[in-house]
């Protein structure tokens, strides 16, 4: 680690130090008060299981090369969320820890966002492993049924390839371009989640009972699509044209879908 790397560890850790609140201490009374905000370099080396000397030499960047074991106690001491984290570990010259599952509960303020929009545009939320989590009734309205059966029944790759119909809805050249979008979404969702048993598990099934999965993986392609124009035929609206736009929140692996009717 060169001297200005362990220079910047050293204040980004004095920095979250000087944020965390302190611990509860019974006994302590209401009206004492602190001279600075945040922990005490003893209370946060507590609170990671190191010594106040150890912590102390890395703040003054006279530590080299903490552990992985060390920066996950401090990543976990300090709270930090999984972007704040992996940066942690990049100031340490280390790599970043593998990604998690991304978690299956969207924010209270995404929900508002799908119900305020229900009059205006089509909405989908779909985590980093392509399941949906959530859609608005503009969606639901767009696209008909969003869920099939089964375990992958919410997949956004399992269901381009086994799914009935979407040639119809999509026509033939939509269906094309989702299965070739879901499958480099699907590679990318892999390099993310490597040891995941549920996408090891989908990209099996898709593999042993889907030749046209097979046909987009041998391309290689990987990656994310974030503007996309989608033709669909609506059984009472006829031929519609939408421009889609993904959004990403980073903290929880969630992509918004918004559809916007296109404007030649």
């Amino acid at each position: 680690m060169r001297g200005d790397e362990r220079s910047d560890l050293g204040e980004y850790l004095r920095h979250h130090r000087s944020r965390t609140a302190p611990p509860d201490r019974p006994g302590a009374s209401p009206l004492s008060r602190r001279r600075v905000p945040g922990l005490r370099r003893q209370e946060l080396a507590d609170m990671a299981g190191l010594s106040v000397e150890y912590y102390t030499r890395l703040e003054q960047g006279r530590a080299v090369h903490p552990s992985r074991e060390i920066l996950t106690a401090l990543a976990r001491a300090f709270r930090l969320s999984s972007p704040e984290r992996d940066h942690l570990f990049r100031l340490a010259g280390e790599r970043t820890p593998p990604s998690r599952a991304p978690t299956t509960k969207i924010r209270s303020g995404l929900r508002q966002l799908l119900d305020g929009l229900n009059n205006v545009m089509p909405v989908t939320v779909h985590d980093g492993r392509l399941d949906i989590l959530a859609f608005n009734t503009a969606a639901a309205d767009l696209f008909g049924p969003l869920f099939g059966d089964g375990r992958f029944g919410r997949n956004i790759a399992h269901q381009a390839f086994t799914a009935t119909g979407l040639d119809k809805v999509l026509g033939t050249k939509g269906a094309e371009q989702l299965a070739r979008v879901a499958t480099a979404e699907l590679r990318k969702a892999l390099s993310h989640y490597p040891e995941d048993p549920y996408l090891r598990s989908l990209f099996r099934e898709l593999t042993t009972k889907c030749p046209e999965f097979d046909r987009h993986w041998q391309k290689g392609e990987i990656g994310t699509w974030s503007s996309v124009m989608k033709h669909v035929n609506h059984p009472t609206k006829g031929p519609l044209i939408y421009d889609s736009e993904m959004l990403h929140d980073p903290e929880n692996d969630h992509w918004v879908l918004l559809f916007t009717p296109h404007q030649p």
